[in-house]
């Protein structure tokens, strides 16, 4: 491996490295994200190798392991490129026949392609697939096609060409006024101009000159992955924008501050730090001009409060990962009181795209104070779960209904949570709500992360506010009296009411805390965390009334407030339910006849309605 010393070596080396790959050459591509190995996506991927030298079609056939591309639901995921033929589900079983009849005959074997859930049309081409067909993907998109562990696929695709284009052909300041042209925002939550925070961040007084850059990828949100998976599938765009951003507001040491919980993520970061630094695309005098930049990997401990910024540059410091007070900018004073610039992986892997392609190609795609795309992790009550990049500004029912394929088992949809834990719940009334940071805070939801949670009629909204508040209870630093005391006391009240205890005036009492939450908490933390009590109640207050003043649960979900009743004229008396039932409050009468439950000794598990296929069991 060459160190290069200046842009035309580089230049050079990509076109070797292109040269030497056939475009036409089929290439069996894996995905081999996390999602994926707890598939068997390694086995698969084993597989293929040998089937593939046992073929003797070594020079013939690539095989590669790539990113998480997203459907993760459906792994292990196979495309077969150049003709993106797209198989999902792959076992080890499945792989001679796939070389033998796919690769070397062209034919297409029916069972491993993806069945519209809706029309169950079967579909052969990665790009037709529902899921991807209405997605936009710039950050993700290289995902499927490169090996994260070869820093020879990212220069093949392009990568570390903005680099260069900023060292040798940008100022400082012109890449800041390039990405503030952009209007790119950060996407870890705040949706703060991210160009604006650079200058801020370049332009603070430093006594030594010293300036940092940090990646947020503490991904702490219950069902969300979108950090994970980039900087699994694609470190180098990641680091690419690192180096740039560091460039531009004159730092040299930056930190990539990772989830404890990701070790496929901090294994290919170690990786490609290496790789780079081994190419001179990191450390001293990268690609000959002058600038020095290094990265090191720090992990986090698990607290969700960590995501806030200044709790991590807490942490960072071997300090409890505490937040302070937001009068002091951590662009002026952040890591060890140093100006420091911080993002979240989304961001800083959109900088490339923009130095590369331009401010204005950036700004075609989103809406007026929302450029880009922006990535979901969609998951919930929908068909089809996983990550989707989408631009900004299409609506929740396009992502919920023409991307995930509607609500499971056709029930009827009832909301979305969006944002995370702090993010609110939005109705079916707000489906074509368009998705960018204005819209949701203005529902009383916000972008977050990117966490999307889908609802049906199944989900009571009083127990999915209790749920979220009892997260974020456990997840507050405890540091501020607000939030330490109002969350556990708004966690008390939702209790009561799911369990029977409501009392009228117990809705008026969660407001008022929410807004002692609201304009008292030191951090975001708290000063969000009432969003889903808020919004549940803005938009379902109708459940909260009927649990307090009618003591009924209407979604049959709160165990206090409900029983579980035996319609006899559709019970055959089966005896699934009488196996099932974990406290024998369920018996038999007789061969054929309806069975019998014991409201005495019925627990409310609701075991019995879940194996139950007739309808003969209900939720009173």
């Amino acid at each position: 491996m060459k160190r290069l010393s200046s842009p035309i070596e580089l230049e050079a080396i990509r076109e070797t490295i292109t040269s030497q790959r056939d475009p036409n050459k089929p290439c069996i591509t894996i995905c081999s994200g996390t999602g994926c190995h707890a598939y068997g996506c390694e086995k698969v991927a084993s597989a293929f190798r040998e089937e593939v030298k046992q073929r003797g079609l070594d020079s013939k056939v690539d095989v590669r392991t790539t990113g998480c591309h997203g459907f993760c639901e459906r792994g292990p995921l196979v495309v077969i490129r150049p003709r993106n033929i797209f198989y999902q589900r792959v076992r080890v079983d499945d792989i001679p026949e796939i070389v033998s009849q796919t690769i070397l005959k062209d034919n297409i074997i029916d069972r491993l392609l993806y069945t519209d859930p809706n029309t169950g049309e079967k579909i052969i081409y990665e790009p037709d697939v529902p899921f991807y067909k209405r997605q936009k993907r710039f950050v993700f998109g290289n995902n499927g096609y490169i090996d994260p562990t070869l820093i020879e696929d990212y220069l093949a695709v392009g990568g570390y060409s903005a680099l260069s284009k900023a060292l040798f052909e940008m100022s400082p300041e012109a890449v800041i006024d390039e990405v503030k042209k952009s209007g790119l925002r950060g996407r870890g939550g705040g949706g703060f101009p991210t160009g604006i925070k650079w200058e801020s961040c370049r332009n603070a007084a430093s006594s030594d000159g010293v300036r940092y850059v940090i990646c947020n990828a503490d991904e702490g949100d219950p069902g969300a992955y979108m950090d994970r998976s980039v900087v699994e599938g694609n470190p180098h765009s990641v680091m690419e924008g690192m180096i740039i951003g560091a460039y531009a507001i004159g730092g040299h040491e930056g930190y990539i501050y990772v989830r404890h919980e990701y070790p496929l993520a901090v294994k290919n970061v170690q990786l490609a730090i290496k790789q780079a630094e081994e190419y001179g695309l990191l450390g001293n005098n990268i690609l000959g001009s002058g600038f020095d930049f290094s990265i090191k990997i720090n992990r986090g401990g698990g607290a969700f409060v960590c995501g806030e910024s200044s709790a991590l540059m807490a942490s960072l410091e071997g300090k409890p990962g505490e937040p302070r007070a937001k009068y002091i900018h951590t662009t002026e004073r952040g890591l060890w009181d140093k100006p420091t610039a911080l993002n979240n992986v989304e961001t800083w892997a959109n900088v490339p795209l923009i130095i590369n392609q331009g401010a204005d190609w950036f700004t075609q795609t989103g809406t007026e104070n929302s450029k880009g795309t922006k990535i979901f992790s969609l998951v919930g009550k929908v068909n089809n779960t996983g990550l989707v990049e989408v631009p900004m500004g299409i609506t929740l029912r396009e992502i919920i209904y023409d991307i995930g394929g509607g609500i499971l088992d056709g029930k009827k949809f009832k909301g979305v949570q969006t944002g995370g834990p702090s993010g609110g719940v939005i109705p079916e009334s707000l489906l074509d709500l368009p998705v960018d940071f204005d819209e949701l805070t203005e529902a009383g939801s916000m972008m977050g992360s990117g966490g999307m949670i889908v609802m049906d009629e199944g989900n009571c909204m009083v127990d999915i506010a209790k749920y979220f508040i009892g997260f974020l209870e456990g997840e507050s630093c405890g540091k501020c009296v607000p939030c330490r005391e109002g969350l556990k006391r708004m966690r008390e009240i939702l209790t009561d009411i799911t369990e029977g205890r409501g009392k009228d005036g117990d809705i008026e009492l969660l407001e008022r805390l929410s807004t002692v939450l609201i304009d008292s908490s030191l951090c975001a933390l708290g000063a969000t965390a009432p969003n889903p009590v808020l919004t549940t109640i803005r938009y379902f207050r109708d459940e909260y009334e009927a649990h307090i003043k009618e003591k009924r649960c209407p979604a049959g979900i709160c165990k206090e407030l409900i029983t579980y009743q035996i319609i006899e004229e559709k019970c055959p008396g089966c005896g699934l339910c009488v196996k099932a039932c974990p406290s024998g409050a369920i018996t038999a009468r007789g061969k054929k006849e309806p069975v019998v439950l014991d409201q005495e000794k019925c627990i409310k598990c609701g075991a019995c309605y879940d194996v139950c296929k007739l309808g003969a069991i209900k939720v009173e």
